[in-house]
């Protein structure tokens, strides 16, 4: 029984020592340890350059290393081994987040700083843990150099391959659809994968059946690899096609064999920018990683070195003490590292904002230029920048060279043009007009909104089949077959009220809004005191007054040199009348004596003028229109008189009279066409019909001397397209695009 109990210690011994192999130096002075992922190229230059860290620092420092082993339960127990077992002092944790949180908490537990080459961290991490420290900067910033890259060609439509990982996953997929977002660019396809996902194939057959053709990856490099070895072998990396890859891709591009490399032609990445590494850290790092791995093809450092370094450097200068006096040590640190300037904010190093752009040719690869937010892209770090990658110069594309820039979308690939539905009995034709070859029997589409949506569709980035179906029956059950998937957009006269909005989205209305109460004219047909309208009762007694009491002034001052001064009073009376209304037509200067009289006359003559050319104009204005009124003018008269009121049939408008309008649905007719309504009218089937604006305002105009528009307009949306599967800021920008003379020009 002992025998059986030794060999089962003797074989966990062993199993322990085998989990966690280890380095070390003497067992003297201070103690790190460091937990990486031994089996990965990033895992093997961090390890090395921590080695390099230590020995420029301190000879008694002690360096410790243990293998994750992809695993945070892994992680944990080499933590758990590294203090109780090597006493170390200090840890630092992988770039991943679940073994970084895993290690956390342990040296949380243990009062034992952590230090995390992991760059994206959550913002609660380093409250949960005091003595959590990150020392990578966050990455984020260069989603927005994915977007101004993809912004530079025009394209407005990507697919985003990302491994589904851990939280970093949703967390820098909101920064990159922030960042497109504000591009005017949408996801086309979001692919998860994991590291030893099974369904590659099957995914990325799906991304090569669609047609936007610009890729965005962001994984591991090995599951990268495995990406682009497959995109290789489905014909994926040929002409139109476009890869962006971001910082956890290309900042390892250089230590890429040369086969998988080559699968990569044409390949544009996003990695951050750090300064020229010095000689002698370059010398030394390629000499001892060259003797320690030897099966690797590339021994230059790269990104994960650098920063493994500058983290070491700055834990290692703080051990010897005890852990909250190391934790401010490592807090005030600043220097001037390998990766940039380390300097910790709430234990963060500040965020990256520099960014490389690097082109993959041939076997190899070269830099295109820089990123800088806020900036652009710029050939040298410190010179002017643009807003556009085109700056860089040229770019060699996969299958296509550096001579023109991929269109982004294909053909080829496309199973079936999009069904967009069509309105078959349109109000009026010049909205929707929809006429059958009377041999073939096959449907022709034409009229305003199908003008609209070609020329929309025409000015887009991408290409869009599509054939119209025509459809008979409501709009509303129109708009459930693009829910349903029996349609794929909807087009026509379609307006945009917000019950709709619980089956589909809509675009920007191309029309004006509101919905039009229509109604016959009442015309009056006495004209025998037309010519007393111009002015008011009180206007015309007031010229009277003035002018009887302007000829009395001139009576008053000439009747001294009238040839009879003695005249009865009645001769006076009417010698004063005719003076008064003889000065509104003539002038009497060479029989007027007296300067007042004609000074007062030609007053009175200017006066008077006014005074008849404004008459002349109303009367004139009277005498040229019509005098026409409505028959009704408001909606209240409409339901006290319990009248008939007519709508399309087709439409939302008996549902918004009822509930909106609190109409008696007894007293709504439906109509199909407009001769039908003009039908109703004469007959006096229906008094008033409600119409949407654009359709009253044609209405209106094609019987001008029947009927008009009365009464408010009431609040609807106007024509809108439906287009669930499409880019709706480019679609609803491109609808703006087209100014009112253009528009003007298709009705």
């Amino acid at each position: 029984m002992e025998v059986v109990v030794y060999l089962m210690l003797l074989i966990y011994l062993v199993h322990l020592a085998f989990l966690f192999p280890s380095s070390t130096q003497a067992d003297n002075g201070g103690k790190l340890g460091a937990i990486l992922d031994c089996s990965s190229r990033a895992g093997k230059e961090e390890g090395v350059a921590m080695e390099l860290a230590i020995r420029d620092i301190n000879k008694n420092l002690t360096l410790w290393t243990k293998c994750s082993r992809h695993g945070h339960l892994h992680a944990a127990q080499a933590a758990r081994y590294l203090v109780n077992r090597r006493g170390v002092k200090g840890i630092i944790a992988p770039n991943s987040w679940d073994e970084s949180s895993a290690i956390a908490e342990v040296g949380h537990q243990l009062n034992v700083p952590i230090v995390s080459l992991y760059d994206s961290t959550p913002v609660w991490a380093t409250t949960r843990w005091p003595s959590f420290v990150q020392a990578s900067p966050s990455t984020c910033s260069q989603m927005k150099a994915v977007a101004s890259i993809v912004n530079s060609w025009g394209w407005r439509r990507v697919n985003v391959i990302y491994e589904d990982a851990d939280f970093a996953s949703s967390n820098i997929l909101n920064h990159l659809y922030g960042a497109l977002h504000d591009a005017d660019v949408e996801f086309s396809a979001l692919v998860p994968l994991s590291s030893s996902s099974h369904t590659l194939h099957e995914e990325m057959e799906k991304l090569r059946s669609g047609q936007c053709r610009v890729f965005v990856v962001h994984t591991s490099l090995g599951l990268a690899e495995r990406i682009f070895g497959k995109a290789k072998e489905m014909k994926m990396m040929e002409e139109e096609y476009v890869w962006i890859t971001t910082h956890s891709v290309t900042s390892m591009i250089h230590a890429v064999n040369a086969s998988v490399i080559s699968s990569m032609e044409g390949v544009v990445g996003v990695a951050r920018y750090f300064p020229d590494v010095r000689e002698d850290f370059h010398k030394k790092f390629t000499a001892n990683f060259r003797q320690k791995y030897p099966e690797e093809k590339n021994d230059d450092p790269g990104m994960s070195a650098l920063q493994a370094y500058d983290a070491a450097r700055a834990v290692g200068s703080a051990l010897n003490v005890d852990a909250q006096k190391m934790m401010e040590a490592i807090e005030k640190t600043n220097f001037q590292g390998l990766s940039g300037e380390i300097r910790f904010d709430d234990r963060k190093l500040a965020p990256a904002n520099r960014f490389r752009i690097i082109n993959v040719v041939g076997k190899s690869y070269r830099e295109l230029g820089f990123w800088s937010e806020g900036l652009g892209f710029s050939t040298v770090m410190e010179d002017a920048h643009n807003s556009s990658m085109i700056i860089l110069g040229h770019v060699f594309w996969p299958g296509g060279g550096p001579w023109s820039a991929p269109r982004g979308w294909g053909l080829e690939t496309i199973p079936k043009p999009l069904r967009i539905g069509v309105p078959n009995g349109s109000l009026l034709e010049k909205f929707i007009k929809v006429e059958y070859d009377p041999i073939t029997k096959q449907p022709n589409f034409s009229g305003f909104s199908i003008q609209v949506f070609t020329k929309t569709v025409a000015k887009l980035k991408y290409d869009l089949p599509h054939e119209f179906v025509a459809l008979q029956g409501s709009y509303t059950e129109m708009v459930k077959k693009v829910q349903n998937k029996e349609l794929d957009a909807a087009v026509g006269d379609i307006n945009i009220i917000s019950s709709r909005y619980e089956y589909v989205e809509f675009t920007h209305a191309y029309t004006e809004s509101g919905l039009c109460m229509v109604v016959p004219i009442e015309r009056r047909s006495s004209r025998a005191w037309l010519f007393m309208k111009p002015f008011t009762k009180g206007l015309w007694l007031l010229t009277i007054l003035i002018n009887v009491y302007n000829g009395f002034v001139i009576w008053s001052i000439e009747k001294h040199h009238c040839s009879d001064p003695k005249a009865p009073i009645l001769a006076q009376i009417a010698s004063l009348i005719w003076l008064a209304f003889a000065t509104l037509f003539s002038w009497h200067g060479g029989r007027l004596h007296s300067d007042l009289s004609k000074m007062a006359t030609v007053v009175w003559l200017f006066v008077a003028l006014i005074i008849t050319q404004s008459y002349t104009a109303s009367l004139t204005s009277m005498l040229t229109l019509q005098n026409i009124e409505p028959k009704i003018s408001s909606l209240e008269t409409l339901k006290a008189q319990h009248a008939y009121v007519g709508y399309n049939k087709r439409s939302f408008v008996k549902d918004y009279l009822v509930t909106a309008l609190h109409f008696n649905p007894d007293y709504i007719k439906n109509f199909t066409t407009a001769e039908d309504y003009s039908e109703a009218f004469k007959s006096g089937e229906i008094a008033a019909a409600f119409l949407e604006a654009p359709d009253a305002k044609l209405f209106v105009a094609k019987y001008c001397n029947t009927f008009t528009i009365a009464g408010p307009t009431y609040k609807v949306g106007g024509y809108g397209f439906v287009i669930p599967f499409i880019n709706f800021l480019l679609f609803n920008s491109v609808i703006a695009s087209l100014r009112l003379p253009t528009m003007l020009t298709l009705i």
